[in-house]
């Protein structure tokens, strides 16, 4: 069946869960959508959406349909990555992803990347999950914590970034500076909300029982946490605010592993080779 229009129609407003979204993503007009929604659940004999006063729902059918548009979607990411990073030139659009806390760190290295090859145009995307690179949602990864171990990506180690202890003054005044480590068990901590988190020195935290009184998912919020004086927190010393005391200094157990990826596909093309090399550059300790 020719249906590909309606197929990527209906995706889309899964996604977006109206047809005015749709149509906003799709550049048309949201009769053009419901066209599409009404013939294609004509042509399959099933109702695709539940429609309500705040928009679609999808029914059980319609999870099925989008369940194709989007595996389709990520083949048509996958393929464009790829015949785009097959160009000669290192030139055109490249997609970087990275955690939000290492922003600053490979910052210097793309203003430099910039300047050597002025047709580059860059994106930076941050967030905590891992962007899948085989589907083309970017062309190099920075990681951080254990090894990726994805099948089909190529992974350097890039460096060690050190990690040490800190609190603020006014939390020092009221619990006083710890001595010895077995001190610390009399302290309080800022620590991760996830369970699973790959970074060493909150790996560390946890074994050690220490009582966590804040946690959150976000770094800038636990440094935030820490700056308050809610507790004794990890924190890399480019990032610490002046003011803020070093309770212990970084050691090698907290360091963290810093991760460049890139997949196998594109590892070799001028355009990844040219980040690859900027970030090495720049980054190397």
């Amino acid at each position: 069946m020719d249906t590909w229009d309606e197929i990527r129609t209906a995706w889309h407003v899964a996604k977006a869960g109206t047809v005015s979204g749709a149509a906003e993503a799709l550049g048309v007009h949201h009769a053009t959508v419901i066209r599409h929604i009404d013939a294609l659940e004509a042509r399959l004999g099933v109702k695709l959406f539940q429609r309500h006063s705040r928009g679609y729902t999808l029914t059980e059918a319609g999870e099925v349909l989008a369940q194709v548009g989007r595996t389709t979607e990520e083949q048509f990411a996958q393929m464009e990555a790829r015949l785009c990073g097959l160009d000669a030139g290192i030139s055109g659009e490249l997609v970087i992803t990275t955690l939000p806390d290492l922003c600053g760190l490979i910052m210097p290295a793309l203003a430099q990347l910039v300047i050597d090859y002025p047709d580059l145009r860059l994106r930076l995307r941050t967030e905590r999950r891992v962007f899948r690179l085989e589907y083309g949602e970017a062309h190099v990864a920075v990681r951080a914590g254990s090894q990726p171990s994805e099948p089909d990506n190529v992974v350097q180690l890039l460096r060690h970034w050190p990690v040490g202890l800190y609190a603020s003054p006014a939390y020092l005044a009221r619990h006083g500076q710890p001595g010895s480590d077995a001190e610390l068990a009399a302290h309080l901590f800022v620590g991760d909300d996830q369970e699973d988190t790959r970074a060493p020195f909150l790996r560390w935290l946890a074994t050690r029982g220490y009582q966590q009184v804040f946690r959150s998912n976000e770094a800038s919020a636990q440094r935030a946490a820490v700056e308050a004086g809610l507790g004794l927190g990890f924190l890399f010393p480019e990032q610490a605010a002046p003011d803020l005391v070093q309770v212990r200094p970084p050691r090698p157990e907290w360091d963290v592993p810093l991760w460049l990826v890139s997949h196998v596909d594109l590892h070799r093309t001028p355009k990844v080779q040219a980040v690859l090399a900027a970030l090495k550059g720049g980054m190397q300790a």
